[in-house]
């Protein structure tokens, strides 16, 4: 008798999710899901659901939910991406990756299934299920498995036709939304808010950040649709004060129905201060519908251990390394704050790779812009990944935009970008210079591993 291990590992099962549609090509439609899921017995439905979309944030504000959750002594299941360096990291129990073993377990049991949903998808022409769609499968799988008390889901793309749009959240997340996918999503931010709207469900809570007037009307619209009661950061909920503190900021922050202060963020920026008002909200609407105000205490305990990986995150000193998967502009132009109001730099110098679908130019203009005279000297790079744009065109581009030629530098292996950063840094005995290394999740995640993040692994 063969056991699970016999047939599947991590690597092998990653290497099957790789064989499909990749993560960037990922299906507008639902009907396969809905039909895994009911072959399964309806995992999507064994648990209450937190479902969290938006252009950006969304990855911190869905840790910081699970955080506070787990503080309340909930059993949690967190389910995001893409992934830094293994892809179990995507699928989380109580804050930490799925262990090996249940990952090859659940996709042993599953397995046959989506075999059957495949057969039934390519008999009438469509593209079998995803990497996307059977990452998202497994993860119900696991969740109700486990079984957790409450699941927070991260949308993969949208809303409307997300894989993960199968779960119905009883509070619905939406993060501040921007222009990125504009040939998936609309090129307007209303536009693009109708396809996060999508995951507004019957009777619901909505917990919005600030959104643009458009995006803003759209989500109000969409919510008054459904009957879902809804709240806005600025109107009904936000940041009442913030102090930098050492290794992140300290927070007072108004919510739904009360106000929490001393609240020890162990992130930087004013754009995870923001996050974290929108989590305390979408906690204070699972717990009491936005009417009962919760324990100072466990709010505390739970942003005090909230962690994310990859956002402005201190992989070493001396020079120090910073890295933070900034691939939008949005994104660029609020680390940017960030990193200028927690770090004295005297002198920047910053490593940079982007995916062929993200707007390269554009975040090159903003870094730019952002930084100023700060950032002086930049090298381009490229990720492993076969998405990452040569680092000799976005050089070109660099150039193009007003970079000085003598101020671009050329590394298409990453840690041969990190290792003349690291010297530029240094240079003149500068003690005070620093090297951030953003763009693709992917340059970050190898960086990660190229630095030692303790605990990291290369690999599926």
């Amino acid at each position: 008798m063969t056991t699970p291990h016999d047939e599947f590992s991590v690597e092998s099962v990653y290497a099957e999710l790789l064989g499909r549609a990749p993560e960037n090509k990922m299906e507008p439609r639902l009907a396969p899901l809905f039909r895994a899921m009911d072959v399964l017995g309806e995992p999507n439905k064994a648990f209450p659901i937190i479902h969290v979309t938006g252009t950006n944030g969304k990855t911190s504000t869905a840790r910081m939910i699970e955080s506070g959750l787990m503080a309340h002594g909930l059993r949690t299941g967190r389910y995001t991406s893409p992934h830094l360096t293994r892809v179990t990291e995507r699928i989380s129990i109580d804050g930490a990756p799925v262990s090996d073993e249940t990952f090859v377990r659940i996709w042993d049991e599953i397995h046959p299934y989506l075999l059957i949903v495949d057969a039934e998808l390519q008999a009438v022409g469509e593209t079998r299920l995803t990497y996307f769609e059977c990452l998202t499968i497994l993860a119900f799988a696991v969740f109700a498995d486990e079984p957790v008390d409450v699941a927070v889901l991260e949308v993969g793309l949208g809303g409307i036709t997300d894989a993960t749009n199968v779960g119905d959240g009883q509070v619905a997340v939406i993060t501040p939304i921007s222009l990125d996918h504009t040939e998936l999503l609309g090129d307007t931010t209303g536009a693009i808010a109708v396809e996060k709207a999508g995951i507004i469900k019957e009777g619901a809570f909505l917990v919005s950040s600030a959104q643009p007037v458009d995006a803003a009307q759209v989500l109000l619209e969409r919510a008054r649709e459904k009957n879902a009661r809804y709240c806005f950061e600025g109107v009904e909920f936000g940041v009442e004060s913030r102090a930098i503190a050492v290794g992140g900021q300290l927070l007072t922050l108004r919510g739904l129905a009360g106000r929490y202060p001393e609240i020890l963020l162990p992130l930087h920026g004013e754009h995870q201060a923001e996050n974290a008002a929108v989590a305390l909200a979408a906690l204070e609407a699972f717990f009491g519908n936005g009417e009962k105000e919760l324990s100072l205490d466990l709010v505390q305990e739970g942003f005090r251990n909230a962690t994310s990986p990859g956002r402005l995150e201190v992989l070493r000193t001396s020079p120090t390394i910073v890295v933070d998967a900034a691939h939008n502009p949005a994104g660029i132009q609020a680390s940017a704050a960030a990193l200028q109001e927690a770090f004295a730099f005297s002198k920047l110098v910053v490593v940079l790779g982007i995916l062929q679908e993200k707007d390269a130019e554009e975040i090159l203009r903003t870094l730019k812009e952002s930084y100023g005279g700060e950032a002086g000297e930049i090298c381009l790079t490229q990720s492993k990944s076969p998405r990452a744009i040569p680092a000799a065109e976005l050089a070109e581009m660099a150039v193009e935009l007003g970079w000085p030629e003598d101020d671009v530098h050329i590394a298409e292996k990453l840690d041969e970008a990190i290792e003349w950063a690291v010297e530029r840094a240094e240079s003149n005995n500068d003690l005070a210079g620093g090297v951030l290394i953003t763009g693709s999740i992917t340059v970050v995640g190898e960086a990660r591993i190229l630095l030692g993040r303790p605990g990291e692994r290369e690999g599926a």
